[in-house]
């Protein structure tokens, strides 16, 4: 299935229960569509848009059980909508001091976001207030997930190094070394084991939990294209998208391109979704995409697991019958031979062996310090009515 937006898409996400799909767009309108779980030759009908923000609309998550929808912008605001009716339920005008990139759902009452200059918030939606706040990178926050484990927060940034935020202590707990190049998208594998991050040049980096300070494995042969999404099909297997619109099913540990699945078009892919993909339990159904160079292959899961959502810059939202995309795909095996740091140093999530104050590169114009707990002084009543 297929819908043209008419306009670049930056962010796309699916209803957590429902056959409904939202989408932000470059001019600052959502978009929601409702679409055909058994006919696929059946086109999705468009049942709300919203001028959300005055400027771009960069993401998009449902809230609630998805009775609301989220957004943020560059315009500095969150906006939470009104699934039913499309009407304001709150909007927070001065969430942070730099344009919004991410969004992701934690818990049933928290939901992360991350801005252009490094800085990570948590916002507790029973307490109506910022919870946490984490001065963490340099540069923009290009992804976030999510350790529900052991409470933390890890996240890529656009100054080349990957973050570990302990909510318990609100702290930055560890930090990466930086790497040669941007990290533009960062998933949990192997059971919470292993984290994986995209870069600009199209290298995964494995980094082993609890090790932070430099990553175990490499697999530098995936892509020449940058990677900027990914979403985690199991604890073996991501599905990458890039540059060239490809959408190919990658193994992990051992490392290799297991089978190329679809081609969104020749343009690159935006993001890649799973219909119903909740962001607060990044169950082992969640997926992982690659683009590249200034472009990129966004996508996710529907609630039923049943389609794969992708956007791109051809202004095309497509959805994929997974079914039929990887059929006769198998399991990734188990590297006998030990390829690749397969180990950690620690079986306690919670306990890591890591720097509680790491060094920080010169790097960059500025550096940021782990950041106290900070309340936002317009959100005490933002999530009241949600």
């Amino acid at each position: 299935m297929e819908i043209n937006l008419g306009k670049l898409a930056f962010d796309i996400d699916f209803h957590p229960s429902d056959n409904l799909v939202a989408t932000g767009l470059i001019d600052g309108d959502l978009h929601l569509y409702r679409y055909s779980a058994d006919n696929t030759n059946s086109d999705p009908v468009r049942v709300l848009e919203v001028h959300a923000h005055t400027e771009s609309c960069r993401a998009a998550r449902f809230i609630n059980g998805g009775r609301a929808l989220l957004t943020g912008s560059p315009d500095f605001s969150i906006l939470a909508t009104d699934v039913e009716t499309g009407s304001t339920i709150a909007r927070l005008d001065n969430a942070h001091e730099a344009a919004i990139n991410r969004l992701i759902n934690l818990t049933e009452s928290t939901v992360a976001s991350g801005d252009d200059d490094g800085c990570i918030k948590v916002w507790d939606t029973r307490e109506r207030s910022c919870c946490n706040s984490f001065e963490a990178h340099e540069d923009y926050i290009s992804d976030i997930t999510f350790a529900s484990d052991a409470m933390k927060l890890l996240a890529t940034s656009g100054d080349g190094t990957l973050s570990v935020c302990n909510l318990r202590r609100n702290k930055v707990q560890a930090q990466s070394e930086f790497s040669e190049d941007e990290l533009l998208s960062v998933v949990l594998m192997k059971n919470g084991r292993k984290v994986v991050c995209g870069s600009q040049t199209g290298i995964l980096l494995l980094y082993s939990w609890g090790c932070f300070k430099d990553c175990s494995d490499r697999f530098v042969d995936l892509s020449s294209n940058s990677i900027d999404t990914m979403l985690k099909l199991d604890e073996d297997r991501i599905i990458t998208g890039s540059e060239n619109g490809m959408i190919n099913l990658v193994g992990i540990l051992p490392n290799r391109i297991i089978q190329p699945i679809a081609e969104h078009s020749e343009y690159p892919v935006e993001r890649l979704v799973f219909a119903a993909y909740l962001a607060f339990l990044f169950t082992v159904f969640s997926l992982i995409i690659v683009c590249d160079a200034g472009t990129s292959i966004h996508f996710t899961f529907s609630h039923d697991r049943k389609f794969l959502g992708s956007i791109g810059h051809d202004q095309m939202l497509k959805l994929w019958d997974l079914d039929n995309i990887l059929q006769g795909s198998r399991s990734t095996e188990r590297n006998e031979n030990g390829v690749g740091d397969n180990d950690v140093d620690s079986d306690d999530e919670d306990e890591m062996d890591v720097d509680d104050n790491p060094s920080k590169s010169t790097k960059g114009n500025k550096t940021k310090n782990a950041s106290n707990r900070h309340t936002v002084g317009d959100s005490n009543n933002f999530f009241a009515d949600l």
